[in-house]
């Protein structure tokens, strides 16, 4: 690989602002912030709005649409006749 080019691979901390939850994978993104983790090292770290663990489709809370108490139903009822072509 020719030196210069590459964007500068290595490992983060990206930490879940709702929970906490924090892992470590190798990306290029670039960081503001760095963090200590637990065994030492000085990490940079991502901030990010929710991940898996916090997710409601991951973690199963996710509400149908359908189980909403008839909300599509009740819409396509009173927009029934908008679009309709006379």
């Amino acid at each position: 690989m020719k030196d210069g080019i590459h964007p500068n691979y290595r490992e983060i901390c990206f930490v879940d602002l709702s929970n906490g939850f924090k892992f470590v994978t190798r990306s290029t993104a670039q960081a503001r912030e760095t963090v200590k983790m637990d065994d030492g090292r000085e990490l940079p770290l991502i901030k990010l709005e929710s991940t898996s663990e916090s997710h409601p489709f991951y973690t199963g809370t996710q509400k149908s649409i359908d189980s909403l108490g008839g909300r599509v139903e009740k819409f396509r009822n009173k927009f029934a006749h908008v679009g309709m072509k006379k």
